[in-house]
């Protein structure tokens, strides 16, 4: 997972996830030397670039960046309600170094993805991974998504892509907030004549609380499907007040909690207008 606030750690099954992840790191992703060089903090020549089971290449810098490879590429935990059709039209919100954007780009050939990173460091490597793994399908938009158009302050906190938030006051920052760029949903769905977006994909530290929870009912009514990283105690909000303002606007919804960490988690939801028969 990508947050960086801890609120509590669930102990054993925890470290048992850990554990049993090891084989899809090392199954899924080569060179496999380099990869358990970086985990064990040995010296290894960085950004060490990746390949995934597949074909997909990231230069990646830290054992984080290879774990947000396996979530997104390999347990493909975006996908848990749905796996990603070859026509799709997705919107990729917090789109990091491009992990979850280049994957869905490569599934679905005939559609369209939209990725926002507000991070210039992000935002490049966003773009060569879009380029290296030659992805044409997909647009990437160097901004947040937030509650309202304009600008915004954006923390680094620790100074680590893929840890870097707009919701909140910041927390134990590393370093001053740079300022982005933001706009809404409704108006990147507007400028971009998205009339349906077939996956709503989001990991933004927290602020898809503000995101959702404030979405006119008439872009929510374009969305198929969402599948988000919830954050809690980032703000004063968390997932379960999104999961009851979801099934208000008629979703269906489902919590998948972290296995290692209390305040994280996915959360799906369903539109059941849009999608009448559980596409399971």
């Amino acid at each position: 997972m990508t947050a960086t606030r801890r609120a509590g750690s669930r102990g054993a099954p925890r470290w048992i996830y850990y554990l049993s992840s090891i084989p899809t790191i090392l199954l899924g992703m080569r060179p496999v030397g380099g990869i358990l060089r970086l985990f064990l903090g040995l010296p290894v020549p960085l950004p060490l670039v990746v390949t995934l089971d597949g074909g997909a290449r990231f230069r990646v810098s830290s054992r984080m960046e290879v774990w947000i490879l396996k979530e997104s590429c390999l347990d493909r935990d975006y996908e848990r309600d749905a796996r990603i059709q070859p026509d799709w039209t997705i919107v990729d919100v917090g789109a990091g170094m491009g992990d979850f954007t280049v994957h869905a780009g490569r599934l679905c050939p005939q559609g369209r993805i939209y990725a926002f990173e507000p991070l210039p460091e992000s935002f490049a490597r966003l773009e060569e991974h879009l380029r290296v793994n030659g992805v044409r399908n997909a647009r990437a938009f160097p901004e947040a998504i937030s509650s309202a158009d304009g600008m915004l302050a954006l923390y680094t906190v620790t100074g680590l892509a893929g840890q870097h938030r707009t919701a909140g006051d910041g927390g134990a920052r590393s370093a001053a907030p740079i300022a982005v760029r933001a706009t809404t949903l409704a108006s990147a769905f507007d400028r971009l004549d998205v009339a349906r977006c077939d996956l709503l994909k989001i990991d933004c530290e927290g602020a898809e609380f503000e995101i959702l929870l404030g979405l006119p009912d008439a872009v929510l009514g374009r969305i198929a499907r969402i599948a988000l990283e919830y954050h809690d105690h980032v703000t004063s909000q968390s997932h379960e007040d999104l999961v009851p303002f979801l099934e208000s606007k008629g979703f269906r919804v489902r919590v998948h909690p972290s296995p290692a960490w209390r305040e994280l988690g996915f959360l799906y939801a369903e539109n059941a207008a849009l999608l009448p028969q559980r596409t399971r």
